[in-house]
């Protein structure tokens, strides 16, 4: 059995903090991609770039579950002691990235023509679009397999690694997005450009920060690599994970659409709002992708007290950053309101609802560590089957609160979603641990 490195608060933060560092460079590219096109003068290349990107980030998206299901294998593999199914792992990501990038680049024409289908632009954005797009497409293989490599790296608490590639891939793109997109005067196809190449960058640092696995035989080892029992285990866990993911993405499109109904006051108001939410997950990453790291690990070494704790520490620190935000939020909340929007109706509309803003980390936060707990447990089904009871909550209850309280309604509707994912994922925890207590019976115990 395989001996587990010391759990402390020391460790959760070396873990969670280059994370959360790292997410904090994500919103600063897509501002520079903005400012460069928007120094060209029109409105149609700022359009066209916004549409694109969020596109392909839909798309790559769907493949989040890489990430995912390879830290929570990898995590177990490590705390198992099974160096050479860590190493396997690793090549397996790699095929499945590499393999889904070729698969987009190959259907690309359906891609687009199915978004454009769904969310119609005009002719000269569509058109920018299609060639910004045409371009980034083809740096798919290397922006998935990076999810791939992203996850084995968490597994393993080298996440000062992902930081390295995370900030060198976004200051590259941001360099070169104004050099390519200003300077050479390339516009729209100069910041696709910049893209395509910081993608590929990133997949080729990744590589070299991972390269002591390419001195060891198991990643090369066919049987290992293409072990048929483990291969489905690692297709069931990621299917189950797309399955969770899925439902997570319908209700917060549905919420979008469902302000919609209440005017374009209260859906821009609903609009700024969500990034107080976008701003709690970035935050708690972090402390999620400890979690995953740690209880993984203390599974794969059947350590139940070392899971406990690992699940303990790291939710206590992701708890302290759910209480700063509120705090913050409560405080700064307003002056954050008037920045983000001049307009006067859509900053009283926002005001109204920043108490459900304070409200969501402290009502989420279950949820989101427990995601993270889950996920390094590879409990993958006890997820889909709880993403789905909450899903239901909030669809059967969502018109209802929508018909009495109106905005409100869809606000306490989300909130619900929150409580109901991390009330259904506690009551399933215990059988988690005792997870740790059965004994290995397989390639594929944990499962």
């Amino acid at each position: 059995m395989a001996e587990t490195p010391r759990l402390t608060h020391k460790r959760v933060l070396a873990i969670a903090l280059p994370i959360v560092l790292s997410n904090a460079t994500v919103p600063i590219l897509g501002i520079v991609d903005t400012g460069v096109v928007g120094q060209l003068g029109e409105a149609a290349p700022i359009g066209a770039v916004g549409i694109g990107a969020i596109i392909l980030s839909a798309v790559y998206w769907i493949f989040g579950f890489l990430r995912m299901g390879t830290t929570g294998l990898t995590s177990q593999a490590s705390g198992a002691g099974d160096g050479e199914e860590v190493d396997a792992l690793f090549s397996r990501a790699l095929l499945i990235g590499l393999s889904a990038g070729v698969v987009m680049i190959a259907a690309q024409v359906l891609i687009f023509r199915g978004a454009f289908w769904v969310s119609p632009a005009s002719a000269e954005v569509e058109s920018l679009a299609r060639d910004y797009m045409q371009i980034r497409i083809w740096s798919a293989p290397a922006t998935i397999a990076l999810y791939g490599i992203t996850g084995w790296l968490i597994a393993q608490e080298r996440t000062r690694a992902v930081l390295v590639i995370q900030v060198g891939m976004n200051g590259a793109n941001i360099l070169l997005s104004y050099y390519l997109g200003l300077v050479q005067g390339w516009g729209v196809t100069g910041v696709a450009w910049a893209t395509f190449i910081a993608e590929w960058g990133g997949l080729l640092v990744g590589l070299w920060l991972c390269r002591s696995v390419f001195a060891r035989p198991a990643w090369l080892t066919v049987e290992r690599v293409f072990d048929i029992a483990r291969l489905k285990h690692m297709a069931v866990v990621n299917t189950d994970i797309l399955i969770r993911s899925v439902l997570l993405q319908a209700i917060f499109v549905s919420f979008l659409f469902f302000a919609a109904d209440f005017g374009d006051v209260q859906l821009a108001a609903n609009q700024i709002l969500m990034q107080f939410l976008q701003v709690t997950a970035y935050a708690l990453d972090g402390f999620a992708f400890a979690a995953e790291a740690m209880v993984g690990q203390a599974l794969g070494a059947k350590a139940r007290v070392a899971l406990r704790r690992s699940a303990i520490l790291s939710s206590f620190w992701g708890a302290i950053v759910c209480a700063m935000l509120a705090i913050s939020f409560a405080v700064f909340g307003a002056t954050v309101i008037d920045i983000m929007t001049t307009a006067p109706e859509v900053r009283v509309a926002a005001r109204v609802y920043l108490p459900y803003m304070i409200a969501a980390p402290v009502v989420g936060v279950a949820a989101w560590m427990l995601d993270g707990i889950f996920i390094g447990a590879t409990r993958t089904k006890d997820m889909r089957n709880m993403m789905i009871v909450s899903a239901v909550v909030y669809f059967v209850t969502v018109i209802p609160l929508m018909a009495l309280f109106q905005n409100h309604g869809l606000w306490l509707a989300l909130l619900l979603n929150f409580v109901v994912r991390g009330g259904t994922l506690g009551w399933k925890y215990p059988a988690l641990e005792a997870e740790a207590d059965r004994p290995a019976s397989g390639p594929v115990a944990a499962a």
